[in-house]
């Protein structure tokens, strides 16, 4: 109960306290998407930017947790898709954007508040070396599958390479590609960066998280959740169950990783789908009210079953 109450109501009572400046019209639709700019285009890239600079690669990146988290967030999508055509007979496009929901989870502007008010600031280095592959992965992936869908396998290779063109243009991409140059710089020079440039960096990345938190609360009261049930309670039982259900297994008893690593994988695959999942319908105009709903009922279930797999990891 102490982590209930300790690590996760403090996350979700800001969402909530966005939720509640939303509903109450303290805050507008242009004020939150102001805010979500900030937090999504500057201020979490800065701090994935300054997370990367300080991580021990070498130490961090371990196929181990890599695959455990990735082959959970693969059978969901699998699952998604599968049983959006097969079970719920839906069109390959929005079953290509339901398997999307399955796949995204709110790894960052969630996993990282929680893992670290858990198990402290030093517990991120499993979960940023997840997220510095998570969104190119991810994002080329969806893009491809929604596109064979679409256009049943035309212009493949003009497809992928536009996707990845579009994903290396993100902010947080961005924002890690440089992390990632600054490290290298510093490991090969020896020399640090000045110390007004990384306290400037951190009251900037500081501001992200509880910033977005406050912000998705914000965009959450859009979504009204109705419709398609079975579809709903798909995405929910994948993204909350299968995927950190799958990262459990394999990360105890496939890969035998230690604490710090499981801990990593199976948190930041517990976390319900983010509101890219919803972008990403929206963007191709398929199953946006699935996405929608998924997002909210997901996120409020989450508060519950990320208790629970916080209390079964060691």
């Amino acid at each position: 109960m102490n982590t209930l109450f300790n690590v996760l109501l403090p996350v979700f009572l800001v969402m909530g306290f966005g939720y509640l400046a939303a509903w109450r019209g303290l805050f507008n639709e242009g004020a939150i998407a102001g805010l979500m700019k900030f937090a999504q285009a500057f201020a979490i890239p800065v701090m994935l930017c300054m997370q990367m600079a300080r991580i021990d690669i070498r130490a961090s990146f371990h196929p181990g947790p890599l695959a455990a988290f990735y082959a959970g967030a693969f059978l969901s999508y699998t699952i998604g898709m599968v049983l959006s055509r097969v079970w719920l007979k839906r069109s390959p496009v929005d079953a290509a954007a339901i398997g999307f929901c399955c796949l995204f989870s709110n790894s960052l502007l969630l996993g990282i508040p929680i893992m670290e008010r858990a198990y402290g600031p030093g517990s991120l280095d499993g979960n940023i070396a997840i997220i510095a592959i998570y969104s190119p992965l991810l994002f080329t992936v969806g893009i491809l599958m929604m596109e064979i869908a679409r256009n049943s396998g035309g212009g493949i290779g003009t497809v992928a390479l536009r996707a990845i063109r579009g994903v290396f243009h993100t902010p947080m991409v961005i924002g890690i590609l440089c992390g990632f140059a600054l490290n290298a710089g510093m490991s090969l020079t020896g020399q640090d960066l000045p110390e007004p440039i990384w306290a400037a960096m951190k009251m900037v990345g500081g501001a992200g998280v509880p910033a977005a938190l406050f912000g998705l609360g914000g965009v959450l009261h859009r979504y009204k959740p109705e419709g398609d049930g079975r579809a709903i309670a798909m995405v929910v039982v994948c993204s909350l169950l299968v995927h950190p259900g799958t990262a459990y297994l394999l990360g105890r008893w496939g890969f035998h990783l230690d604490t710090e690593a499981l801990r990593s994988a199976v948190l930041t695959a517990s976390m319900a789908p983010g509101i890219n999942a919803y972008l990403f319908a929206d963007m191709y105009g398929a199953a946006k009210r699935v996405a929608a709903s998924s997002v909210l009922i997901a996120t409020a279930v989450s508060l519950l079953t990320i208790w629970a797999w916080i209390a079964i990891l060691p």
